[in-house]
């Protein structure tokens, strides 16, 4: 469809395209990778169809956003997704399941000798999979793009932070999520889901902040981390609530988490950083956390505040067998994210 024969207010349409929008490369301001990857998900699978899921949702929008009115208009890209992510995950994720299923029989299985060559053919595929976003990323920054990726599971958004931050220094990571992410190689995966943010510490120093946001499940360790390293703050979901029971509103305490962000902020939304109504099917689901419109309300605030968000992802959008929601929320989610990404560049 050519973008004159684009009617923002008719039906949507099924171009492969999140939104349907008419646009390339080359017309828009901000391109969307798609990363079809859970390889080391450790509780429920599904991520992987989360990017195909989104765009089947997300011509079902409207696309009048009152937080960032008409900034779609500037062009929002879709790179057209590699399936060969999505057959390599599938092909890693029965030894994955085999690792963790062994580990949580004590360590023993008939199979132990496997282990080792399971989990280094998995820490290998992963290196990889982080070095091929790196370069797609790279490449649409050098050309003067804004960045967004739509995961797949959170691991799969370490590429693009480390391109990010090595061409803006200083910014900070706002981390939206139930869980800290936190963990060393957890259950001996190098890039596992529940390592991200611990190997963006590692692999992009320049991150100078994260910020982490509606954390309500996480270990000792973890928690202890957040703590003691200066380059992390965390506001956990039983902090926030027990702030806002003590009467305080929620936008003044949106501003005090904003104010700990540098000028350059990037925004990795795990999804499960939702009550879990909105994400039913997600890998981890965790009681507890954000609506919709607090966690919305809180990146709006960052443009408020006069922050520029410089990237983000969307990630851990698994879609149910049966029923729409995760698929709806995720989509909305992903052009709120479109919009004031838009709106601050």
């Amino acid at each position: 469809m050519d973008r004159k024969d684009f009617d923002p207010d008719g039906v949507g349409v099924d171009n492969g395209n999140y939104f349907g929008f008419p646009f390339t490369e080359e017309d828009a301001r901000l391109v969307l990778l798609s990363v079809p990857w859970d390889v080391t998900a450790s509780y429920g699978g599904g991520a992987a169809f989360g990017p195909d899921a989104i765009i089947e949702a997300s011509t079902q929008l409207d696309f009048y956003d009152p937080m960032s009115p008409g900034a779609w208009k500037k062009g929002v890209a879709t790179v057209p997704i590699d399936y060969s992510v999505q057959d390599r995950s599938a092909r890693l994720r029965p030894d994955a399941k085999k690792i963790m299923e062994s580990l949580q029989e004590g360590g023993i299985a008939f199979e132990d000798y496997l282990m080792p060559r399971r989990l280094e053919r998995i820490n290998t595929a992963s290196a990889e999979l982080n070095r091929t976003v790196y370069e797609a990323a790279a490449e649409r920054l050098d050309a003067g793009h804004v960045v967004g990726l739509v995961g797949g599971d959170h691991s799969t958004s370490l590429g693009l932070i480390r391109a990010l931050a090595e061409r803006e220094p200083g910014m900070g990571v706002l981390h939206l999520d139930a869980h800290c992410d936190l963990r060393r190689a957890y259950e001996g995966f190098d890039y596992s889901h529940a390592s991200i943010m611990y190997n963006v510490l590692q692999e992009a120093p320049g991150v100078a902040k994260i910020v982490q946001v509606g954390q309500r499940d996480y270990s000792e360790e973890e928690y202890r981390l957040a703590l003691s390293s200066p380059r992390i703050e965390l506001f956990d979901d039983f902090s926030l609530c027990g702030r806002r029971f003590a009467g305080e509103t929620w936008n003044a305490i949106c501003d005090s988490i904003v104010v700990r962000l540098p000028e350059k902020v990037y925004v990795s939304f795990d999804i499960d950083v939702l009550s879990v109504e909105y994400c039913p099917s997600t890998g981890t689901p965790v009681a507890g956390g954000l609506t919709f419109n607090e966690a919305l309300w809180l990146v709006d605030r960052i443009a408020a505040a006069g922050r520029r968000i410089v990237g983000f992802d969307l990630c851990e959008v698994a879609p149910a067998r049966e029923g729409t929601t995760d698929a709806n929320v995720g989509a909305r989610v992903l052009f709120r994210l479109c919009g004031m990404a838009l709106k601050t560049n």
